[in-house]
């Protein structure tokens, strides 16, 4: 009897997905895999557990930030998603991008409103 071992690689199959932050503004957003999550410079990202966000920020938070690398530890942690947001803006507004954020929920397609 032969053994084998299968395995499913996804390559670059990340879902879309839409976050409505505290002001009303929708935020594009890519899953990225918690267990191989990875920041880039420049990026904002959101960790998520369901609807509610844990953690936003960006590498630079976590390098001036104590309170936001405690914060982004826990959400490491207890969160079940990443998003890396489609753009995340101008660097000058990045602050005020992510509180807003931190207010957000996912927005509900078309579908699954009807």
């Amino acid at each position: 009897m032969m053994i084998t071992e299968s395995r499913i690689v996804a390559h670059g199959f990340n879902r879309h997905s839409n976050w409505v932050g505290r002001s009303g503004r929708a935020y594009g957003a890519v899953s990225e895999s918690l267990e191989q999550f990875a920041m880039n410079d420049g990026q904002l990202y959101l960790i998520a557990k369901g609807s509610h966000v844990l953690w936003v920020g960006s590498t630079d938070e976590l390098v001036s930030d104590p309170m936001s690398r405690s914060r982004f530890r826990l959400a490491l942690d207890c969160g079940e998603r990443a998003f890396r947001l489609i753009s995340p803006g101008a660097a000058d507004q990045r602050l005020s991008t992510i509180w807003d954020l931190e207010g957000a929920v996912p927005q509900l397609s078309a579908r699954v409103a009807a």
